[in-house]
């Protein structure tokens, strides 16, 4: 499998786009002046504590408050010290956290919605190959690196390097290291938590470390992964990258390329187009099904359908191969669409057991490919599959699409024949309130065209109805759904 990146910067934003096979697979993007807050780290203050929510509320400098829970209270700062070890009750947010206190915390998840930053105070610090956790001593190892006798090597490695001051997980890139590279990473790591510890004195509200740009951060987190090249489109940014891989990243330093093609970097493999497709609702299948895609604030539903799809044998077999191709294209766009939290998919009911379990397994596979951390908890009783994917920055829909100005969100707008029924009931409501010679309606040129067309028998009857003259005007700057109704 061939796989690269795409790195499109301009003054206002900067695009890290993943390809695999000449498929986009996942897009970063970074405005400048509104950055993701994930990784960075914060002296903060205790606002509010919520013994009911078993949370607090803490100020990190931002217009909303953060949100830290119980759960991902990891240190105890200096509140340990004033309760017995043997009482110290974990569950309850009062013992851990007091209103007014100075603590230093993490951003795990960025505001989404009308929901703040999500915070821990489990500090997490990731270079090339370990990441440095303060709160424990020991050594973790990650799942992705099998070889029994690989993991006994790093952790007689890594294991002389942790103490008291802190512990060290091993990421998959770190797989055939060398001792002296993984010393070195400690090395670094420890003088930069010793830089963040030394900007903690006082009682100010500020950062104390800010997590990587889009572009060095995927660089830093793809370690490991089977990257072909890197293609950047401004010298700047080259520049800088070249000197962050050779330090950080050598083996991606020769990878690295200053893109100077005619066409804009990001048309090389349809990327853009491909980006305008992830916004909308329906994902075409090659077969001719399709799939639906729903995003809500609470949960994200797929609906499968066979479309234009009818198969060649019968009728099982053709929904069985459908949702068999659904699985790809459905783990392509979680990736590409970036969504997280609740995920409700509705594949095409299937009689037969088997299929159901090798439906499962084709998912399984296709989701394994995914960085996010993913759970599929399998087939529910009305034939559902519940998953989650863990969702720590804005979906791409959040990011670049905002409130529709005239539904609302509600994704849908009101017909013009409902509009006009709404019309007549306001102008008998005025009527009967108020004394008045004629009525001028003021509506959107669609509807004014409808009441003076196809609606005009329904305003002939409310004239003679209400015993008065009414007018319809057109009001260029009217949604659809917008209309005054004005007594002269």
């Amino acid at each position: 499998m061939s796989a690269e990146l795409l790195i499109n910067v301009t003054p206002s934003e900067s695009r890290v786009a993943l390809i695999e096979n000449s498929i986009l697979q996942e897009i970063h993007i970074e405005r400048h002046t509104k950055k993701g807050l994930v990784g960075n780290i914060y002296k903060a203050k205790v606002i509010r504590v919520l013994p009911g929510m078993q949370a607090a509320f803490v100020d990190i400098g931002l217009d909303k408050a953060a949100f830290l829970h119980a759960s991902d209270i990891a240190v105890y700062d200096e509140l340990a010290e004033e309760v017995n070890a043997s009482q110290f009750d974990r569950k309850d947010i009062r013992m851990l956290v007091r209103e007014g206190q100075i603590i230093v915390v993490q951003v795990v998840k960025d505001p989404i919605g009308t929901k703040g930053a999500r915070l821990t105070t489990d500090i997490t610090i990731p270079s090339r190959y370990l990441v440095f956790m303060p709160s424990v001593t020991h050594v973790g190892i990650s799942q992705k690196i099998e070889d029994s006798a690989e993991r006994e090597r790093l952790s007689a490695i890594v294991s002389g390097l942790c103490d008291e001051n802190g512990g060290f997980i091993l990421r998959t890139a770190a797989e055939g290291a060398e001792a002296q590279e993984l010393i070195q990473d400690a090395s670094f790591l420890r003088a930069l938590w010793e830089k963040i510890q030394s900007r903690k004195p006082g009682t100010k509200i500020h950062m104390l470390y800010e997590d990587l740009p889009v572009a060095r951060r995927v660089l830093r987190d793809f370690v490991g992964s089977k990257i072909d090249r890197v293609r950047v489109d401004s010298k700047l940014t080259y520049t800088e990258l070249r000197t962050f891989t050779k330090e950080y990243v050598p083996e991606v330093f020769d990878k690295l390329e200053y893109y100077q093609g005619d066409l804009p970097i990001f048309d090389l493999y349809d990327v853009e187009n491909e980006l305008q497709r992830a916004l909308g609702r329906r994902v075409d299948l090659k077969s001719g099904g399709y799939l639906i895609i729903d995003q809500t604030e609470a949960m994200t539903t797929i609906d499968i359908n066979t479309g234009a799809f009818v198969g060649h044998r019968n009728l099982e077999e053709t929904i069985f191969n459908t949702n068999i191709e659904a699985t790809s294209v459905i783990a392509r766009q979680l990736r590409l669409r970036n969504l997280g939290g609740m995920i409700l998919i509705d594949f095409i009911d299937m009689m037969e057991p088997d299929h159901k379990k090798r439906v499962l397994h084709s998912l399984e596979i296709s989701i394994a490919k995914d960085r996010a951390k993913s759970n599929i908890y399998g087939f529910t009783a009305l034939g559902l599959i519940e998953m989650t994917r863990k969702r720590t920055r804005e979906s791409l829909e959040h990011l670049l699409c905002g409130e529709c100005p005239a539904c609302k969100g509600r994704g849908s707008i009101k017909t013009i024949e409902t509009i006009c029924f709404e019309i007549t009931r306001e102008i008998v409501r005025v009527n009967k309130a108020y004394s008045a010679d004629k009525f001028v309606i003021y509506a959107s040129a669609i509807v004014a065209e409808a009441l003076l067309g196809e609606e005009s028998d329904i305003l002939a009857e409310l004239e003679a109805f209400v015993g008065k003259q009414i007018k319809v005007l057109n009001e260029p700057l009217y949604h659809q759904d917008k209309f005054d109704v004005v007594m002269m």
